[in-house]
């Protein structure tokens, strides 16, 4: 039986890319099966599915094969990249909110690439912004992230990060404003419409439909704009397991003498210790406090 990709579920129907199909072909209307309804498991957008063609031209997904990944929120499987979009002006960069969001995706198991976009709104006598970006940059560069530098009026970084995501199922998250949809629109000029349409259905401003939908990016690649990491509350994530969502932290734990260590106040803590050598970032270790705090403070709360 034929196999292939959901690219979008909207009100019980399953649309699937079948794994033949030219770039120009219609996804198939599909339903599902009642069994995967007894067995407690719908299929997703970004399943690979087997199904089976019926008379009247649309199809059944038959069989769900193995997930790579599932997200809670989106709800959308087989992710293997998040793209992290943050502005380095306009609004000004934010190193505690890209650490919020690195936590997530760490804990989704996601691999990340950070991408600075807007640089060229540094003016030529910004000295200041373009060391903090320069820092910033190397910092995450040393803890193992993949970090690139865009603009999208002059084309930086597009034809890198489009080559990048070719083959990968990938997400693109970040705050309002940063320019999302404009350096999409540099890496993949024709979808200007797309991205719109997509962010319509995805109930911004009046609209109310909520609903995920891959974009073929015509590299063997999708896409998927979401509101997913919209609300980084912690609500998903135990406190006991924010230390694993620090690289550089979770490298150092096993050295430490208590099993399970906060990396707070214990004795012979080798994070602390890193820290004090200069060998981790003030920063992210000040935004792992406050995140520690905000975990525990949500914990009584709830």
């Amino acid at each position: 039986m034929p196999e292939g990709l959901i690219v979008k579920a909207l009100s019980g129907y399953y649309y699937v890319k079948d794994n033949e199909a030219s770039p120009g072909d219609k996804a198939i209307q599909c339903r599902a099966r009642g069994l995967f309804r007894l067995k407690g498991k719908s299929p997703l957008v970004g399943d690979r599915v087997v199904y089976e063609l019926t008379e009247n031209g649309e199809g059944t997904v038959t069989e769900l094969k193995p997930r790579t990944s599932e997200l809670v929120r989106p709800q959308v499987a087989n992710v293997n990249v998040a793209v992290l979009v943050f502005s380095v002006k306009e609004p000004d960069l934010s190193l505690n909110l890209l650490d919020k969001f690195l936590v997530h995706i760490e804990n989704e198991g996601l691999e990340a690439i950070i991408c600075f976009t807007k640089m060229d709104l540094i003016a030529e006598d910004d000295v200041q912004t373009r060391e903090e970006v320069e820092q910033a940059r190397a910092l995450y560069t040393s803890i193992g992230y993949e970090v690139l530098e865009t603009s999208s009026p002059q084309g930086l970084g597009a034809d890198r990060l489009r080559e990048r995501l070719a083959g990968e199922i990938s997400v693109f998250s970040g705050q309002s404003g940063v320019g999302k949809s404009s350096l999409l629109n540099a890496m993949f000029a024709d979808l200007d419409l797309l991205t719109s349409e997509i962010s319509l259905r995805l109930g911004r401003g009046r609209h109310t439909t909520r609903h995920v939908e891959l974009v073929d990016l015509g590299s063997g690649g999708y896409i998927a704009d979401t509101p997913g990491f919209s609300q980084l509350d912690f609500l998903e994530l135990g406190v006991d397991e924010l230390p694993s969502c620090f690289r550089e932290f979770a490298a150092l734990a096993d050295g430490c003498k208590f099993r399970g260590c906060t990396h707070l106040h214990e004795p012979q803590c080798k994070v602390r210790e890193a820290l004090e050598r200069g060998e981790i970032a003030e920063s992210r270790y000040k935004h792992y406090k406050a995140f520690y705090q905000e975990m525990k403070d949500k914990k009584r709360r709830y």
